[in-house]
Formats: structure tokens, sequence, C-alpha cells
């Protein structure tokens, strides 16, 4: 499974791409507005980092609006993928960037059927919501399971791009379910890496070189 960095903060991306856990980066409007920057310039030192997809999220609710914007963030690099909400003005959108050959991830997806609709649209990745479902009371991860079955019956080759994770938990269900990436906060990279069996089994082994003879002496 791919890990994608789910931040618009370069500080984050550039410590994912050291532990080598950086396979593409996504943004979104709130992410860019965290920085107070232009997201044009956000972009661009993005690019300049990681040659992996970067998604770039149209604000346009109108096709038109959105074939600008994504016309123009296409040319900041060729790993841009260009981010498009699922609204039938998304879908409409979403078909003549394929036909363009431009790629596209289509967010903001809380249904099986909304993401059947984009990948028949040709969308290279679709975006389901599991945290702000499970914030609802529905279970974001069984939402994975419907669209990565529904995928495999008719060999789409949309990827399953589990978006709103919010803890370990979910990292690990989308791996054992299949999905394809995991969008993921830096935080919650950090936490896949602890446990406190490997803290205390460290802290027990250093306690112990401690009474190991030293050389020389």
């Amino acid at each position: 499974m791919k890990f994608f960095i789910d931040s618009a903060d370069l500080g984050d991306i550039k410590k994912a791409l050291a532990l080598g856990l950086c396979d593409g980066v996504t943004t979104n409007p709130s992410l860019v507005a965290k920085t107070g920057r232009a997201f044009g310039d956000v972009l661009k030192e993005i690019v300049a980092l990681v040659p992996g997809p970067i998604s770039a999220e149209v604000t346009a609710t109108d096709a038109e609006g959105m074939l600008k914007e994504a016309h123009h963030y296409a040319k900041f690099g060729e790993q841009v993928v260009i981010k498009i909400p699922l609204i039938v003005e998304g879908l409409r959108a979403v078909k003549v960037l394929s036909s363009e050959g431009i790629k596209t991830n289509v967010t903001l997806c809380f249904s099986a059927v909304q993401a059947l609709l984009a990948a028949k649209a040709g969308a290279t990745y679709v975006s389901p919501f599991v945290g702000r479902l499970d914030d609802i009371s529905q279970d974001g991860m069984a939402l994975i399971a419907d669209i990565v079955q529904i995928y495999r019956n008719y060999a789409f080759d949309t990827q399953v791009l589990v978006a709103s994770v919010r803890h370990p938990v979910h990292v690990l269900a989308a791996a054992k379910l299949g999905a394809h990436v995991a969008t993921i906060p830096y935080s919650v990279i950090e936490q896949l890496a602890k446990h406190p069996l490997t803290d205390a089994g460290l802290k027990k082994f250093l306690a112990d070189w401690e009474k190991v003879p030293r050389e020389g002496k």
C-alpha cells in the first residue's frame, strides 16, 4: 500500500520523505489555509520536493471552472493530480480531463455508488473519507470494503485512496482490505511506528547495556 502525506506543510512532507514514507501528497483548501500562503506558491514547492503524485484541489463548482483550474495546475508538473469533488459537475470535468490524459482524484466520496460513478468517469483515484463517516456513527472502513470489491468485480483501474485517516487502526484496516493508497497526516505516520512493548524492550536493553563492562577497563 502506498502512503501519501495529507498535508501542505513542507516540514512534515520533508520528514516523511526522509523516512521513505512519502509516495505522494494530497492537499485541500483547508490544509493550504493553515499555511497562510498562496496555493500556487505552496504547490510549486511541493512539486519541487516530491516526485510522486500530488493532488491539487479545484475550488470551482461548475465543470467549466474546474477545467480552467485543472489546466492551470497541470502546468505545475507532470506529477500533479487534479482533485475534483464528487458532484455531477465534477464527474463531467473528470470525464474531460481523463480523455486529455490528466490524472484526477475524485474527493469527498461517501458511498460505494459514488465511487462507482467516479471509476466510470475515468478517475485515477477515488477518495472515500472514512474518518468523517465514523464521526456520524457510520462504518467508514465498511465503505472501503465495498468499493474495493466493486472495483475488483469489474477490473476498474481507479485506485482506492483512503482519506480522512485519523489513527493507525484506519491504516491497518485499509491495508487488510487491499486499498491502494492511504493518505495520512504525518502525526499518524509517527503513531504507526510506536508500540509500548517496543519502548519497554528498548529501555530494558539500554539498562542492561549499562551493566556490560566497557573495553579497556
